[in-house]
């Protein structure tokens, strides 16, 4: 037998001496990990499939114009930019509808929401995270197909630089436009998600917000175009999209649409997605400030 013994030590409590980050780099580090989280980062190749699966969707629209202008004609324009979110807004509902239930219901669900609000992390703090990062991972979403576009145009055209003079006001239109949807859908999906820990509850509860308000909007503008009624179609996140997104880029609605139809001021979609966003934002705090931990 061994002769080794060993030996126990009362060392009683002991205060950690070590560095305190604080709040700060709690929110900072939290952000991040969300923000990863969106992508699948640091997960098993099950969580990266659908949000990359849906990337790719969304840069579609813009390779084919960059295929047309390269082995085409070069002054063809398939997709304009202020159009760019018509196709493409199902999808990023559809990130949404994944995403925002994978950030806060499994928080609920799991039960560590107790672990992050123990520590210098307050309630408002993990809002404003899980809010920062589904908004930035909505804008690499919209800005990088928009970028893509904008920068292979210029590359296919026979003078780019006279491209890029004639051209260059469309960076500041293509972030603001990209700003203003990422901020909407991310409050109105985070706001949704967040009332409820079953994650496929949360997915089907913000599908339903953004499909079902995009469908009686217009239904509700077939029957009356006159009077308050045509602002009926302000309830279809997807209507309020195009509308500033063309009013952004100083285009106006084509044909007879629904959009020329309700004939509304893009300023006004533009103010409507910026209160949406910030109202969800609010009832996304609050509903985290009275989550039971």
């Amino acid at each position: 037998m061994s002769d080794q013994a060993g030996s126990i030590y009362n060392l009683g409590y002991q205060r950690y001496t070590g560095p305190r980050l604080g709040r700060r780099y709690a929110i900072r580090v939290l952000a991040l990990h969300r923000l990863r989280a969106c992508f699948g980062v640091g997960r098993p190749l099950s969580s990266k499939i659908f949000p990359i699966a849906l990337a790719i969707i969304v840069m579609l629209p813009a390779v084919v114009q960059l295929g047309i202008g390269t082995f085409g004609n070069a002054d063809a324009k398939v997709i304009r930019p202020e159009n760019y979110y018509r196709y493409v807004g199902v999808v990023l509902a559809l990130f949404c509808a994944a995403i925002a239930p994978e950030l806060v219901s499994r928080d609920q669900r799991s039960g560590t929401l107790t672990l992050y609000f123990s520590r210098a992390l307050k309630r408002a703090d993990y809002a404003l995270a899980n809010f920062f990062a589904l908004t930035v991972s909505l804008l690499v979403l919209t800005v990088g197909p928009q970028a893509i576009l904008f920068a292979g145009n210029g590359l296919v055209v026979s003078n780019p630089a006279s491209y890029l003079q004639d051209e260059w006001k469309q960076v500041p239109e293509i972030l603001a436009s990209s700003l203003l949807l990422s901020v909407m859908f991310a409050g109105i999906g985070l706001s949704v998600a967040s009332f409820t820990p079953r994650r496929a509850y949360s997915t089907v509860s913000v599908l339903a917000v953004f499909i079902l308000g995009s469908a009686l909007g217009p239904i509700l503008l077939s029957v009356s175009d006159q009077g308050i009624v045509r602002y009926a179609l302000m309830i279809s996140p997807f209507h309020v999209i195009s509308g500033f997104s063309l009013w952004i880029f100083g285009a106006s609605p084509e044909g007879n649409g629904v959009l020329a139809k309700a004939d509304i001021p893009g300023g006004v979609y533009a103010l409507e997605a910026l209160v949406v966003g910030s109202v969800s934002l609010g009832v996304f705090v609050r509903r985290c400030l009275r989550i039971a931990t």
